[in-house]
């Protein structure tokens, strides 16, 4: 079935806003989690690498900044920043005892209310997950998921073609 004229211009609008829409998320997002790196005495990029140690788990300092596209003395910045504010420790490979990696610490193991500070946005966001019923929150979520995928493969593809121009 063809779409009409006016669903055509319909969708266009749609995709408009849409992108008008994400693009003021991300902007209020890296607002959001520069404000709460300094309230944490950090700095976003500092909580940000922390952010992908839990996706990642425990790696090496050359990893980490692999995958941000740092330079190593400038990740080893945010990791001394992110081991004196108690969120990371550097240990041993257990399968290499020459190398370090870097693992982040549990929230549980902190005593210091970190984690209070994402208990309002945490509390917001489930009220207005409260307004989706299953099936929508089920679309929201394989598009969140599907998203972050593309933004990881369009950041290595970025680096990628940095390392490549060198």
């Amino acid at each position: 079935m063809a779409t009409s004229p006016t669903g055509s211009r319909r969708r266009e609008e749609l995709v408009r806003q849409f992108f008008e829409q994400i693009q003021r998320n991300s902007t209020w997002t890296v607002i959001f989690h520069q404000a709460l790196a300094v309230s944490l005495g950090l700095n976003g990029t500092d909580l940000k690498c922390r952010g992908l140690l839990d996706e990642t788990g425990p790696i090496t300092a050359g990893e980490l900044a692999e995958l941000t596209g740092l330079t190593t003395a400038a990740v080893t910045g945010v990791i001394d920043r992110l081991e004196r504010a108690g969120f990371v420790e550097r240990a041993k490979d257990p399968a290499d005892r020459r190398r370090v990696v870097v693992r982040p610490l549990d929230a549980e193991r902190r005593s210091d209310g970190t984690g209070d500070r994402f208990i309002p946005l945490t509390n917001s966001t489930s009220a207005l997950l409260e307004g989706y019923n299953n099936e929508q929150l089920e679309l929201v979520l394989d598009f969140v998921e599907k998203s972050t995928a593309l933004m990881r493969s369009q950041t290595l593809a970025l680096h990628a073609r940095k390392a490549s121009a060198r």
